[in-house]
Order: structure tokens, then C-alpha cells, then sequence
């Protein structure tokens, strides 16, 4: 009962409409996504995974959450991915080490204050595919660091925003 209890709300969500804000969320969102597929077509390496679109609501849409950061975009990425590889190299791709790898990406990024949501999804990608520790560097690495850069310019286009709120 208790928990039903605290389930039942009559709140409204506290989101609010911002046109500006939405086209700026397009706008980064579209850059950092084609720049990474066109990169990938030209290229012949991989640049681009699904938990980047994630990590483009956090940086465009909720550029101010600390899980939008800098740090937590970098950081979170690299130690899940880095987390899903070792793993998978010591364990294979069993669903117990693929659970154990995101358990503990969940719990380092917690520990290292790098918690990026969108991160958590990185040792499933890299798992399920059965990539190579080359993954770590290109598109995880990379991708990370051109979402970070676009950030920096379009949040701060808008004289509302300073993005980073921190970068330590």
C-alpha cells in the first residue's frame, strides 16, 4: 500500500515549451548526428553508435543537468565502454557478463562522477556486437569529444546558457 501510495500523484510535469530552446536542441542534434554518419560513410572507420543520440538530448536539451557535462559525456562513455570490453575479453558475452558490465559501468561511473545515462547502454553495444578494443577509441573516444565541441558552440550561441556549468 505504501508503495502504491507514493505512485499516485496529481503533479504536472515541470518541463516547460521553449521554442528557442527546441530549435537549438534540432540544431545541435542534427549537426553532431550527420557530422558522425557523414564522417562514417567517408571514412572506413565507425563513428557513431545509438547511445550518441541519448547523450544529444542530454547536451542539447538539458545542457544545465550535470549528467550533460563535459566530463560526465567523456568520462561516462569511455569508462562503460572500456568496462563492456574487459568484460567481454575476461568473461565472453554471456548474459551474466553482459549484466555484471553494465552493473558495473553503472556503479563507476557513480564512483568517478561521470554518471551519463546514455553511457549505460555502451557495454550492451559493445557486447551484443562483439567489437574490438579499437571501439574504445573510434566511435566511442571521438564521438564523445565532437558531441562535447558542439555543445560548447551551440548552447552557447543562446546569451541564456554557459555550457559547461563545470568541467572538474
Amino acid at each position: 500500500m505504501r508503495v502504491l501510495k507514493k505512485i499516485i500523484t496529481a503533479e504536472r510535469s515541470p518541463l516547460k515549451v521553449d521554442l528557442k530552446a527546441a530549435i537549438l536542441g534540432f540544431i545541435g542534434g542534427f549537426i553532431v548526428i550527420f557530422s558522425l554518419i557523414i564522417l562514417t560513410e567517408k571514412t572506413e572507420w565507425n563513428w557513431i553508435m545509438a547511445p550518441f543520440g541519448a547523450s544529444c538530448v542530454l547536451a542539447f536539451g538539458v545542457w544545465d543537468a550535470p549528467l550533460s557535462q563535459p566530463r560526465n559525456i567523456i568520462g561516462g562513455h569511455f569508462i562503460s565502454t572500456f568496462i563492456g570490453l574487459a568484460c567481454q575479453t575476461l568473461f565472453g558475452n554471456s548474459a551474466a557478463s553482459i549484466a555484471v558490465a553494465v552493473g558495473l559501468a553503472i556503479m563507476c561511473m557513480m564512483l568517478t562522477k561521470t554518471t551519463h545515462p546514455p553511457a549505460g547502454a555502451d557495454p550492451l553495444v559493445v557486447m551484443m556486437s562483439q567489437t574490438g578494443w579499437n571501439f574504445l577509441f573510434t566511435p566511442v573516444l571521438v564521438g564523445s569529444l565532437v558531441i562535447v565541441i558542439i555543445a560548447l558552440i551551440i548552447n552557447n550561441l543562446n546569451d541564456n546558457r554557459k555550457y559547461p556549468t563545470f568541467w572538474l
